[in-house]
């Protein structure tokens, strides 16, 4: 289901790290080093279309903007953040350990916000109160299990 979420064949899949409401899973957890060695940062990939259509949409209305600039002005959210970025590497690292991206997260974790996919996905899998940011989106998210792809196309096939 993931490759047909996609539209292209998955690469370093490990497992379905969350599953929407609809059943269907909207995050994966990949290694971080694909299967040709290439080191891959990004550990929690969002799969669900119509939850990366609306999360566009929030990055288009400039989000990660107003984001970043209160990670300068917001003390505790700027701390939150920083632990967010240390729980994905150490998740991370309990998988393999890839000298090549050691200390690099995703997202821009945990200085600078640059995929708000990449921060709810963390949010996805982790769950509430671990990536603060991720959590804001989430929030702002409409219920997109209730229509399009992962509620009526991919039904019934939720592996």
């Amino acid at each position: 289901m993931v490759t047909q979420q996609l539209g292209r064949p998955v690469r370093g899949t490990r497992n379905v790290a969350h599953r929407c409401e609809c059943g269907a899973p909207d995050v994966v957890e990949t290694s971080p080093a694909l299967e040709d060695g290439e080191p891959f940062p990004t550990l929690f990939y969002l799969t669900c279309p119509k939850a990366a259509s609306a999360i566009g949409t929030l990055e288009a209305s400039g989000l990660m903007k107003r984001m970043q600039e209160r990670l300068t002005t917001e003390p505790d959210l700027g701390v939150a953040y920083r632990a967010a970025h240390e729980d994905y590497l150490q998740r991370r690292e309990q998988i393999q350990s890839v000298d090549h991206i050691a200390g690099i997260s995703a997202g821009g974790m945990p200085d600078r916000v640059k995929c708000l996919h990449v921060l709810a996905a963390h949010s996805l899998a982790a769950g509430p109160g671990v990536n603060p940011l991720g959590d804001e989106v989430l929030a702002l998210l409409p219920k997109w299990w209730l229509s399009g792809p992962c509620s009526q196309k991919f039904a019934g096939g939720a592996s």
